[in-house]
């Protein structure tokens, strides 16, 4: 792929909203299990005594900091976290100033991202109502809700957004699939520039999923935010004089299956040459690159896949696990990555790292998510050219 510049941020997570509550949280490194409680605001949590030490929030979550009072009383949590990284990328890029666009134009300025799990939330409702009250009473203007591509068409709307409105459905690789997406778009001139990433949001549907897998308690947290960078050809940032934060140059994805019947799968095959076919992509060496952003959440048979395949392939490259900070974050995990290595370029010590030293120059990170299915995905970025060193 060729370079695609990275000129702004949009962030909402466990650790807070904005781009330097991000970056501070990761510079830290403390993981949420040492996080201060707070009380679950999603869904009612009184049936599920541990619920608190296994899901993070976004803590006090007010979109209306963001979005004013208004037009808000129908929109799901997942719309909310994602039309706020939505507006804070397109100030953090310094196309809009005060709401209003004072670079470029709506009709070039889209949006691609994903979520694995968005409607959930809505489809429970809408369910629940129908099965113990009467199908009757089912609100009609939360039904757009249940719709995977609403909350990103929602971002369009509040935004002001006319170019093209994608969503991306691919679980935990989701995320970095919307990169391949954003890179054809840009690439035939879809549109000049593209909000990027991922959003998940809790619900008591996904967190009783996740309880009934087993996964939560054992290491691993359940997070929600939204993580949206916007993308431009490097050209373009150039011209209109944009604060280029880092470099996309590499994406690679694979898949290989399960031989048995298992629900819940980690492929380290795929997650092998994920990276190989995203470092080839970038035209890089194993050896040039920095530290890696995994998607190590503590779901331990995963983990050792992943870890397993970076280590084949890059030896003993240092590996940072941001979704100890930040949660599994699911369909958002990758942005979150991305994220993540935005902070490093920005000077940031890589933390936490579960395996190999932090290193004290970062000039390109691998960013790779292991999915559940025998899916995997990577992308290579690099800090400025201006920035780069050795």
């Amino acid at each position: 792929m060729k370079p695609r510049a990275v000129t702004g941020l949009g962030v909402v997570s466990a650790v807070g909203v904005g781009k330097d509550t991000f970056f501070r949280a990761l510079s830290e490194g403390a993981p949420l299990a040492n996080a201060p409680r707070h009380p679950i605001e999603s869904f009612d949590a009184t049936n599920y005594p541990n619920a608190q030490d296994t899901v993070s929030e976004v803590p006090g979550f007010d979109p209306t900091k963001y979005l004013g009072d208004k037009g808000l009383r129908t929109l799901d949590r997942l719309t909310k976290l994602l039309v706020v990284a939505g507006r804070l990328g397109m100030h953090d890029a310094g196309f809009k100033r005060d709401g209003v666009y004072v670079q470029s134009s709506p009709e070039r300025v889209g949006i691609c991202c994903s979520n694995a799990y968005g409607s959930l939330e809505a489809i429970t409702e809408l369910d629940r109502v129908a099965q113990l009250e009467d199908a009757r009473y089912i609100n009609p203007a939360k039904f757009p809700n249940t719709v995977s591509n609403s909350a990103s068409g929602y971002v369009s709307i509040w935004e002001d957004l006319r170019a093209l409105n994608v969503s991306v459905s691919d679980g935990n690789c989701g995320a970095l699939d919307a990169v391949a997406c954003a890179d054809i778009y840009l690439e035939t001139r879809r549109a000049d520039a593209l909000l990027v990433g991922g959003a998940e949001a809790m619900s008591e549907a996904l967190y009783l999923a996740f309880r009934r897998l087993g996964v939560v308690g054992k290491g691993t947290r359940l997070g929600e935010g939204a993580a949206l960078l916007v993308l431009e050809p490097l050209e373009h940032a150039r011209a209109r004089k944009a604060n280029v934060r880092a470099e996309v140059i590499g994406y690679g994805t694979a898949f290989h299956g399960p031989e048995g019947e298992e629900l819940i799968f980690a492929s380290e095959e795929a997650m092998e040459s994920a990276i190989r076919i995203a470092i080839a992509d970038a035209g890089v060496e194993p050896g040039d690159i920095s530290v890696v952003a995994s998607s190590v959440s503590g779901i331990k048979s995963h983990d050792e896949a992943e870890i397993a395949a970076i280590s084949r392939v890059l030896g003993d490259v240092p590996i940072a696990a941001p979704k100890s900070v930040l949660g599994e974050t699911l369909g958002a995990g990758g942005a979150m990555g991305m994220a993540a290595a935005l902070a490093w370029f920005g000077g940031a010590t890589p933390s936490p790292i579960v395996a190999g030293r932090a290193p004290k120059d970062v000039h390109h990170v691998l960013v790779t998510s292991i999915g559940y299915y025998g899916n995997a995905s990577a992308v290579v970025m690099r800090a400025p050219r201006d920035a780069v060193r050795g």
